[in-house]
């Protein structure tokens, strides 16, 4: 399946739910949102039924995100359920590694091949700060879980932001010395919760890496499994690599394979682009597979070029991160 730009869209991120067991304070306003009535949010075999007909169309990959999709009831079984659709090879998780440590055998043996794990810092104070609630203790101790089930890769998605964790760049690199992790440093975005500061707290990919550079020799690396957009590098010695992610200062959008589920059945081309359209009402209303394929199209149709970010911002668009999906 083709966009307008020649680009082969096989990738589905798909947003089960959109509650979440931490309040991070780039994703979410800190009084929190108003959460979609469950009869709202799709169903099960909802979910499923549009991964078989995304798979229809050449969708091959599937990453479960929310919210934080661990906290949805039944988690365990639809990942098993969706690893069986015919043409999906490849089913991920972004978490934040909480719940890991007592659901990391139960999703291995399910069919999840992967797993992203989304932290910021090392520190335990400013775990609770950026979070406002969580424990370092439980997302560490998640990581681990992860590596001892068996997860390949484990990917660290690290959000660096000027003045808070940018002095813990050099802390995370040596994480991959000591542990197979894939430490990816991710340039802040300016969506909902974070329009209003992120431009001030951004770190561009290219200060991180020279700061790196100053201390150890990057080789560029192969791509690690996985359909992101990171460019990777080796280090020496390490078993694990490092990556970077810049959607601000140099996006990938020529590159982009992707399409968003909201957890409420708005299917969305574009993180960056407000424009929608909705599954969840010919779903419900007893649409063929040929009339559902006909709704990915036409989302598929309006895929843009690429993202306005660094000129216009979130431009006033009223829904947070943990309402669209990581």
């Amino acid at each position: 399946m083709e966009d307008s730009f020649q680009r082969s869209i096989n990738y589905l991120r798909l947003s089960i739910t959109d509650r979440c067991n931490l309040r991070c304070t780039y994703c979410m306003p800190e009084q929190g949102v108003q959460l979609q009535p469950h009869q709202e949010i799709l169903r099960l075999e909802e979910i499923l039924r549009l991964v078989r007909v995304a798979a229809g169309l050449g969708v091959s990959k599937v990453r479960l995100t929310g919210g934080e999709p661990l906290v949805r009831k039944g988690v365990v079984s639809l990942i098993a359920r969706i690893a069986r659709v015919k043409g999906i090879d490849d089913v991920a998780m972004t978490t934040n590694g909480v719940l890991l440590p007592r659901m990391a055998e139960q999703l291995k043996a399910a069919g999840l091949k992967r797993v992203n794990i989304s932290l910021d810092t090392l520190n335990p104070q400013k775990f609770h700060q950026v979070t406002r609630v969580g424990d370092f203790r439980s997302a560490w101790s998640g990581i681990e879980a992860a590596l001892a089930v068996g997860f390949n890769p484990v990917k660290l998605n690290v959000v660096v932001i000027r003045h808070f964790n940018d002095d813990e760049i050099l802390s995370f690199l040596r994480l991959t010395y000591d542990y197979p992790l894939h430490v990816r440093f991710i340039e802040l975005m300016p969506i909902g919760a974070s329009d209003e500061w992120a431009g001030a707290s951004l770190v561009p990919y290219t200060e991180i890496k020279a700061l790196i550079e100053k201390h150890v020799e990057l080789t560029p690396s192969k791509a690690v499994s996985g359909s992101g957009p990171a460019r990777y590098f080796t280090l020496p010695g390490a078993k694990g690599t490092v990556g970077f992610i810049s959607p601000i200062s140099s996006h990938f959008c020529g590159h982009c394979n992707r399409m968003r589920l909201t957890a409420e059945g708005k299917l969305r081309p574009c993180l960056h682009n407000s424009f929608e359209v909705d599954l969840r009402a010919p779903l419900r209303q007893g649409a063929t597979d040929s009339e559902l394929e006909q709704v990915f199209k036409e989302a598929i149709g309006h895929k843009p070029e690429h993202h306005t970010l660094p000129e216009t911002g979130w431009a006033n668009q009223k829904r947070a991160m943990v309402q669209i999906g990581g």
